[in-house]
């Protein structure tokens, strides 16, 4: 089965995300796009970010640990707080992808039951959005 990476869409208002179950499924042609909205507030594409240069690291770590993976997010840990956090942390292997969900006060980290680390990260934060480990 190939591959598929998903889309995410972030609402600017609630910073509520949504997933694009099957991307490019509702596309006649190349122009065309997806609307998405939340309470009648157009939702944005989120672009996936590889590089941080911000105070805060971002970019999801992937670790083999007993029984899975760790995904903890940037090298020093993204704040949790209310008004900034990692509001979830995904993994895609192959055709499968896993998310756990993130509120303020837990660790900016998520165990995963994957057998080997040769996976794509997610996490998306409340404030800087979207981030990949490649």
């Amino acid at each position: 089965m190939m591959e598929k990476n998903p889309v995410f869409y972030k609402c600017p208002g609630c910073s509520g995300t949504v997933m694009e179950m099957d991307p490019g499924m509702c596309m006649l042609s190349s122009e065309d796009t997806l609307s998405v909205s939340c309470a009648g507030t157009g939702m944005e594409l989120l672009s996936e970010q590889t590089a941080d240069f911000a105070t805060e690291k971002h970019v999801p770590i992937v670790e083999k640990v007993e029984g899975g993976i760790k995904v903890s997010v940037g090298s020093t840990p993204h704040p949790m707080t209310d008004e900034h956090y990692i509001m979830w942390i995904g993994v895609q292997a192959g055709a499968d992808l896993m998310i756990h969900y993130l509120k303020p006060g837990d660790a900016p980290e998520a165990f995963f039951p994957c057998p080997d680390t040769d996976v794509k990260a997610y996490e998306c934060c409340n404030v800087h959005n979207l981030w990949v480990n490649r």
